[in-house]
């Protein structure tokens, strides 16, 4: 049975949205293809970053079989990996409810996503 988790990327300070080097960017350009490739796969429903005025910080819904996936994944993130003081956090959503209309086709920059 396919379970979901809510994961949340916490950035090395509060600032980093603001203020991120350019090898930051790079790495912040990597991670987005991580998670975009987990995407086309089934496996990370949405994701993206949140503009939080207290901190940004970025979150994804995953669809798994087993919790220890949800660890697989964060650890393989190019921004786990980097060491820079990332930090994933997970949480199991034991109800997900999902629209079935999902009308994406009206939202800028979500075209490539299947209907």
């Amino acid at each position: 049975m396919k379970r979901h988790f809510l994961v949340k990327l916490i950035p090395p300070r509060p600032s980093f949205a603001l203020d991120m080097t350019e090898d930051e960017r790079k790495l912040m350009q990597q991670h987005g293809a991580y998670w975009a490739v987990l995407a086309q796969e089934g496996i990370a429903l949405l994701f993206g970053p949140v503009l939080d005025p207290a901190g940004s910080y970025g979150i994804g819904i995953l669809e798994v079989e087993k919790e220890e996936e949800v660890s697989i994944l964060t650890e393989n993130d190019p921004v786990t990996k980097s060491q820079l003081h990332f930090r994933h956090e997970a949480y199991a959503m034991p109800q997900l409810i999902v629209s079935v209309a999902r009308p994406l086709d009206k939202f800028e920059g979500l075209r490539n996503v299947p209907q």
